[in-house]
């Protein structure tokens, strides 16, 4: 049976991911990446499986499957280099302006019948001022934690 991910690295390849391992400022991942490369590689002999590679670099089988198809699609720099995600991560709900309306309202009076806020309290008063369309109790928990604020 043909493997999904055969790993030929040409001798280019291997050097440049033999000098990825010798580099001082190459960072660990990147290092068992190359690692993981040359341990694949087909045109230096029969390769370990990917339990015994994965041991050996103390990585998951996962990360082994993962390095070997990105460099199939990729190729070597990309599987070796740091990547930015091409999704980046989900834009902060809570912004300065929201930040700052959030905890004037949590230092101000607390509502008639209440001795003291709380975030249950600010979360649906959050949502009642428009402030935001909708904010949960823990966004607005770390909005105050972020700055060390206590509602005690």
């Amino acid at each position: 049976m043909k493997k999904k991910y055969a790993i030929n690295l040409t001798n280019e390849e291997r050097t440049y991911s033999h000098d990825v391992l010798d580099s001082k400022e190459t960072a660990t991942g990147f290092r068992k990446r190359a690692s993981i490369l040359i341990m694949l590689d087909e045109g230096v002999g029969k390769p370990e499986t990917h339990s015994q590679i994965a041991s050996r670099c103390n990585v998951t089988e996962v990360t082994v499957w993962q390095t070997a198809k990105s460099y199939c699609e990729n190729g070597i720099e990309k599987t070796l280099a740091f990547q930015n995600p091409e999704n980046p991560p989900r834009p902060a709900i809570v912004t300065g302006e929201k930040e700052a309306r959030i905890i004037a309202l949590a230092c101000g009076e607390p509502p008639k019948g209440y001795s003291r806020w709380t975030v249950r309290l600010l979360a649906e008063k959050v949502v009642e001022l428009s402030i935001l369309p909708s904010a949960s109790r823990e966004t607005v928990r770390r909005t105050l934690k972020k700055l060390n604020l206590s509602l005690t």
